[in-house]
């Protein structure tokens, strides 16, 4: 910036304490001069020396009154006006009404971002217009940038016009800033752009459709929609396929809630679909374009495999292997190790003869049951538990302990299985307790609203199946769940000092599931309605708990990701598992996933083992979704040359959401603390006159303070030390 000097001079800034004390200092010192002066008969030497005294003094009395050199600068360039527009994602709510009917934020204030609007104003002030936080559909709002990045830029700020919907999402407090502009005597003219309350809306909030399905089998597709309408409505949510194929529920809305429903689509052939939830617009309705939301699905077939490993065949086991057996997505092994036999093994071709040895056969298995089985020699050793830990953590896959009478699973405490059992095991009782009657199960709330417990459509059918079903007359060893553990189902009316017995626990370890059943009465439930429950029962308990291990899956390669469905911003976790070409896992290589966002913007992953856990063949790599929508996802390994296409679907719109009530209340502070001024939306002609009012800009004022100066101190010490040394040389010291 360029100036020109206004004036420039002495300045003095005095008061009537300052200006009695300094007189009367120079008066002193001229008397005393004067009475030495005369005493020494008028001698010259003397008389020099004396005058010394009266100019300290007076330098002395003029340094009281603070004088200081001051020059003035006008600035010969025009003062700045900065426009700024917010152009974040939240700007293309349409909540601002208008006779037309609603239009959006973005266009209430387009004006404000033409320089037509501001040609009154080129004559006096230099107008630059900047819009900020325009990004990606992730973009938020940040208000402190700009507003710092104006006052770095221009040095003849003058005013600044923020036009914004105040809803501040990023970066740092814009008050912090706000004070800095004030200290700079620069306004800030705030345009309020929205509505503060929600329109009257019918939102479609979001569409958690899984990422995997399987051909044949019912997808529960969850949605959650929100209203800001006065009054209770029941409003249709359908559900269409890209095959064509319609669903429909009809919701019912309170007046001003939040709601979460879900549909049942069954796919009949295997494909990649996508799957779009409509909500009709209300009459009064003033923004229809958030009721529709999108997500793909991929469908399958399915061929899990499952191990069995019992002890004795009790009647649990023989009617879960059947059930398990007969589904036709399922392929069983079971294991037998019951005491007295020669040889393990079974009549069929379902029976394995030992269990599986090394990581190249028990990593085919997605889920493993875990009957009355134990550590001992003639069962599982050290080695086996490991193995099966190794087989959760790392590989996704499922466990599931269902304990029997006989007591077998005390002994994995302290083994390499104790951390994953979701329960504590009581020591007083490792064979269960028994009971004279049969006891049933009863859902906790989170059995209530779990997949695993569904054994109806409707949750009152689903908690009347479950109270008509036949209990058990036997309970396994447990004292309480796990902190961090689900409890699904709880023993009838047993309870202890940590309330009822915990019947049906889940929890997550590492990569896999793991599920505790405390019962072995699952095989009464047959009575009167023969397979329908019981088979449905374990058939989602074995898909439930395979669901991540079989995200995406070629022949020697999977992929995994956890939260299974993201939302936007989140960190997601890839879980890579690779084999060789012989099926062992990889040990070492060199994996990575090629990600390509929605918008075609590319980023590569690179994959790492876990620490010392190299010998699974998993490897694990993060990014943080910045874009919502489909991300296509290629994972390649150099060793095997092996490749895996896959995909994800992240949830979001914005980070900021569009729809979401202005925040007028942010801009009004900013305005306030730069002594500046709020403005309607829908008076934009009425900002021109108030920067026309504008006063000039200030003159820059530089100030060099005599008073305290270094070289004047010097001065006022060296002639002290003049005055000393000339009294010396005159004899009178």
């Amino acid at each position: 910036m360029t100036a020109l000097p206004a004036f420039e001079g002495l300045r003095f800034f005095t008061t009537p304490w300052t200006i009695v004390l300094s007189t009367a200092l120079v008066l002193a010192a001229m008397v005393v001069a004067a009475i030495t002066w005369r005493r020494s008969g008028y001698a010259w030497g003397t008389g020099v020396v004396e005058l010394l005294r009266v100019l300290i003094a007076g330098i002395v009395a003029l340094l009281l009154n603070q004088p200081e050199w001051v020059e003035e600068y006008r600035p010969t360039e025009k003062p700045v006006v900065a426009i700024l527009v917010d152009a974040s994602p939240s700007m293309d709510t349409q909540d601002v009404v208008r006779p037309g009917g609603p239009v959006s934020r973005r266009q209430a204030v387009a004006e404000l971002a033409t320089s037509d609007f501001w040609w009154s104003l080129a004559e006096r002030f230099r107008v630059v217009i900047e819009p900020f936080s325009a990004g990606t559909a992730a973009a938020g709002t940040d208000l402190a940038r700009p507003l710092a990045a104006a006052a770095d830029q221009f040095a003849s700020l003058r005013a600044v016009v923020l036009a914004s919907d105040g809803d501040w999402t990023e970066g740092e407090p814009p008050l912090e800033v706000a004070q800095r502009l004030r200290l700079a005597q620069v306004p800030v003219f705030a345009v309020a752009a929205g509505s503060p309350t929600k329109l009257p809306d019918v939102e479609l909030v979001s569409l958690d459709c899984p990422t995997v399905g399987v051909v044949g089998k019912p997808v529960r597709v969850p949605f959650t929609v929100r209203s800001t309408l006065p009054t209770e409505r029941v409003i249709p949510a359908i559900l269409t396929t890209s095959s064509g194929e319609t669903l429909r529920k009809d919701i019912r809305l309170p007046p001003m809630a939040t709601v979460s429903e879900w549909l049942y689509w069954t796919p009949a052939t295997v494909g990649d679909y996508t799957l779009t939830l409509s909500l009709p617009a209300e009459a009064d309705e003033l923004l229809p374009d958030n009721n529709e939301r999108t997500a793909p699905i991929a469908v399958r077939e399915e061929r899990l495999k499952v191990l069995v490993v019992e002890s004795v065949p009790r009647w649990e086991y023989r009617y879960l292997r059947n059930a398990l057996s007969r589904d036709p997505g399922v392929e069983v092994s079971c294991l037998l190790f019951q005491p007295g036999l020669s040889k393990r093994g079974g009549g069929n071709r379902d029976y394995i003869r030992e269990f599986p040895s090394g990581l190249d056969e028990l990593s085919q298995f997605d889920v493993v049951f875990l009957g009355d089985v134990g550590l001992s020699p003639e069962q599982l050793t050290e080695e086996d538990c490991r193995l099966l830990k190794g087989l959760v953590e790392y590989q996704a896959s499922g466990l599931v302990f269902m304990p029997g009478w006989r007591g077998e699973q005390a002994s994995f405490i302290g083994s390499p299985l104790e951390d994953l059992v979701p329960v504590v095991i009581d020591p007083a009782t490792p064979e269960g307790t028994a009971t004279d009657s049969p006891r049933r199960l009863v859902l906790t709330e989170a059995g209530r609203k779990s997949l695993l417990t569904k054994l109806a459509d409707s949750p009152t059918e689903n908690l009347a199946v479950w109270e008509s079903l036949p209990g058990g007359q036997w309970y396994g060893p447990v004292l309480r769940a796990k902190a961090g553990s689900e409890v699904l189902a709880v023993h009838e009316d047993v309870a202890n000092e940590y309330g009822r017995i915990p019947l049906l626990v889940t929890r997550t370890y590492g990569a896999g599931k793991v599920l505790y059943m405390a019962t072995d009465g699952a095989w009464r439930w047959r009575k009167g309605v023969e397979d329908k429950y019981h088979y449905r029962f374990w058939g989602q308990v074995v898909r439930w708990m395979a669901y991540r291990r079989n995200m995406a899956k070629g022949e020697r390669m999977s992929l995994s990701f956890s939260p299974e469905q993201p939302e936007l911003g989140q960190a997601i976790v890839l879980d890579a598992r690779v084999a060789t070409t012989s099926g062992e896992p990889l040990i070492r290589g060199e994996v990575a996933a090629r990600i390509t966002a929605p918008s075609g913007r590319v980023e590569t992953v690179r994959f790492a083992p876990p620490a010392g856990d190299g010998e699974w063949g998993v490897f694990a790599g993060s990014f943080t979704a910045a874009e919502p929508g489909r991300h296509e996802i290629m994972l390649s390994c150099r060793e095997t040359s092996d490749s895996l296409e896959a995909s994800l679907f992240v949830q979001g719109s914005a980070a900021e959401g569009v729809g979401a009530a202005a925040r007028p209340e942010v801009l009004a502070e900013i305005a306030q603390v730069t002594r500046g001024r709020v403005l309607p939306q829908d008076d934009l002609a009425g900002l021109i006159a108030t920067l026309a009012e504008l006063p000039e800009s200030p003159p820059e004022v530089r100030r060099l303070q005599l008073w305290c100066h270094p070289a004047v101190a010097g001065l006022l010490v060296g002639l002290l030390g003049l005055f000393w040394v000339g009294r010396k040389r005159q004899g009178l010291v």
